[in-house]
């Protein structure tokens, strides 16, 4: 159910310009992200993502990459919901744990902290399923269409 409403709320956001856009991305699909949990008046996505054999590098821990792209694939969408069509503008990661293939899924929860202007400031964690953290972020994206 969630994730019909998280996209109805993108569709209604972007109107008559939604067929400018791929949505859901391919990047998301692709890395078989779910939608757990929004929270509009605080500025809160929550997502999932399966930890996947093929992320791994050759210490057999998920890439840092691959850890940053789930964040980034929970920026997106909350950037989407909250303000006009944006880009990640800077994205900085401090990982704490490797995510290992024991863990089944790590959960990413990204709140949107200021606005200033045309920028937007967004922090997010990285927690495993018991809530340990492995990661955090900061991102700036720039909003590019000032009309919605």
């Amino acid at each position: 159910m969630l994730p019909e409403v998280i996209m109805t709320l993108i569709y209604e956001k972007l109107g008559d310009r939604v067929d400018d856009y791929l949505i859901p991305p391919p990047v998301f699909t692709s890395m078989q992200g779910e939608f757990l949990e929004v929270d509009l008046d605080e500025g809160i996505l929550l997502t999932r993502f399966p930890v996947r054999r093929e992320y791994l590098n050759p210490y057999g821990a998920v890439q840092g990459g691959m850890v940053a792209a789930a964040v980034d694939n929970t920026l997106g969408p909350l950037s989407m919901l909250v303000a006009s069509p944006n880009v990640t503008r800077t994205l900085e990661m401090k990982y704490s744990r490797p995510v290992t293939p024991d863990l089944e899924f790590i959960i990413v929860k990204a709140k949107l902290k200021a606005r200033e202007g045309q920028f937007l400031h967004f922090r997010a964690q990285v927690r495993d399923m018991e809530g340990k953290l492995l990661a955090r972020a900061k991102a700036t994206h720039w909003v590019i269409d000032e009309r919605g």
